[in-house]
């Protein structure tokens, strides 16, 4: 009795099994059949979509990404969307007026753009670097504005140089590209991409900024437009120089500037300006009290220019060769006026005079005005070098300034970084016949890191 109810029990169990297993497999089947209708809708929709790339020269993402600006009349349409795609820009410097150049151009679609910088980024750039962060202080500015690029729009390629641009290297980075952007800060830089871009046959847009001011032109148009040393054949003088660690700049005012760059170079792709209709010109801008912007005709190419001229001696092997020296070229300021016995360090200032609770020395801050409001050391003084100049050594009018100052004080002299304070103990010493004056190396920042960094830096 018992075998026959197990004999049932396993009856019964294998008809389930069978049961279970049919309506299985019929799931499946019918799995089996979903999959392939899915998998053909999906075979005719690539095969639609590769119909579409033979039948237009863009995916469907890029007409629904730049459709805003294709349909600006003047622009050209899907043939100006496809030069901007098959252009390629080096863009030399990532700095203040790279980062509003850089992100506006990949954002139009640009194809490639390169970007030459050296340089990190640090907490003081980002007030007006804004393609940088505060996560990326440290980062090679270069790959921290491709990060930015790549997710901006990853149709348009990257390519990073981090070096710094010279005349061994500037030929084989520009070879790869339709038009440079000179984004840098120094003269020495602005006329090394003029001439390479020359050599090469190359436009240039070049641009400059400094406070609430810049500058923005384009340079050797079409390969008979005129080169930067045509409009500046001599170097202005290295005293007259001021950079944005110096002189300062206000983000926004360079960022304006950036803007215009980007404006002119779609020009450019776009072929909006013709070897008919170009004009050389030099845009000025000021932000401050009233913005304003100028335009000034320029002079045209310059036969006696000695590069884009016509007897050129800057050519690309006297560059490439390091017979054009850029740097003695361009000059530099010598800082290096004072004997090593005229110089103390922030650790001797602090030891010997810092604390000296009888006040016998004078302490001299040479800094502008309105540095030295941001910070300074208590108890001292505040005069430009340019004031003490004015002075023309006498001391009476020195005295107006600083009552207890005379020929025999100890007077130390300390600036920003340790250079202009230099040349104020020269003056001090030399001009107004006070003969025990002292130099600070390093200057106030040297003496907030190693002293009191609870001074503000700025």
């Amino acid at each position: 009795m018992k075998k026959k109810i197990k004999s049932r029990k396993v009856k019964s169990l294998i008809e389930s099994a069978i049961v279970y297993a049919m309506d299985a497999s019929e799931d499946f089947r019918k799995e089996l059949i979903a999959l392939k209708l899915e998998n053909a809708k999906l075979r005719k929709e690539l095969d639609e979509s590769r119909g579409l790339e033979k039948e237009f020269p863009m995916s469907l993402e890029e007409y629904r990404r730049y459709g805003r600006q294709m349909i600006v009349e003047g622009t050209g349409g899907v043939e100006g969307q496809v030069k901007l795609r098959n252009a390629r820009i080096l863009v030399v410097g990532a700095g203040g007026l790279g980062c509003p150049v850089l992100p506006y151009l990949a954002g139009a679609g640009v194809g490639q753009i390169g970007i030459v910088d050296n340089d990190v980024v640090d907490t003081s750039n980002l007030h007006r670097q804004v393609l940088h962060d505060s996560t990326k202080v440290g980062m090679l500015k270069c790959e921290s504005a491709k990060q930015v690029l790549n997710k901006l729009n990853p149709h348009v390629t990257v390519v990073t140089y981090p070096l710094r641009l010279d005349g061994s290297n500037a030929f084989e980075i520009f070879q790869g590209y339709d038009y440079v952007l000179d984004c840098t800060d120094t003269p020495l830089a602005r006329y090394l991409i003029s001439d390479v871009a020359v050599n090469l046959g190359m436009t240039v847009v070049s641009a400059s900024g400094l406070g609430t001011e810049g500058q923005l032109t384009i340079l050797n148009f079409c390969n008979v437009g005129p080169c930067y040393r045509c409009f500046y054949p001599k170097p202005p003088s290295p005293n007259a120089v001021s950079s944005c660690q110096e002189g300062g700049v206000i983000g926004p005012c360079i960022g304006l500037v950036g803007t215009m760059m980007a404006v002119e170079t779609l020009k450019l792709i776009l072929g909006i300006y013709t070897a008919k209709n170009f004009q050389p010109f030099l845009k000025a801008y000021s932000g401050f009290p009233d913005q304003t912007l100028r335009t000034f005709k320029m002079r045209g190419r310059q036969d006696s220019c000695e590069c884009s001229g016509k007897n050129p001696t800057v050519t690309r092997e006297a560059i490439e060769s390091g017979e054009i020296n850029y740097s003695v070229f361009c000059g530099s300021r010598d800082y290096n006026v004072c004997t090593p016995e005229e110089r103390i360090t922030v650790k001797n200032y602090e030891e010997k005079y810092h604390n000296d609770k009888l006040r016998g020395h004078i302490l001299l801050d040479v800094r502008p005005h309105h540095h030295y409001g941001i910070s300074h050391v208590p108890e001292s003084y505040n005069l430009t070098v340019k004031e003490l100049k004015d002075m023309e050594g006498e001391l009476t009018k020195l005295k107006d300034e600083i009552p207890d100052i005379g020929i025999d004080s100890e007077v130390i002299v300390m600036c920003r970084y340790g250079n202009d304070s230099q040349l104020a103990t020269r003056l001090l010493k030399d001009k107004f016949g006070i003969s025990n004056v002292k130099d600070v190396k390093g200057g106030f920042f040297k003496y907030i890191d190693e002293i009191n960094p609870r001074l503000p830096k700025y």
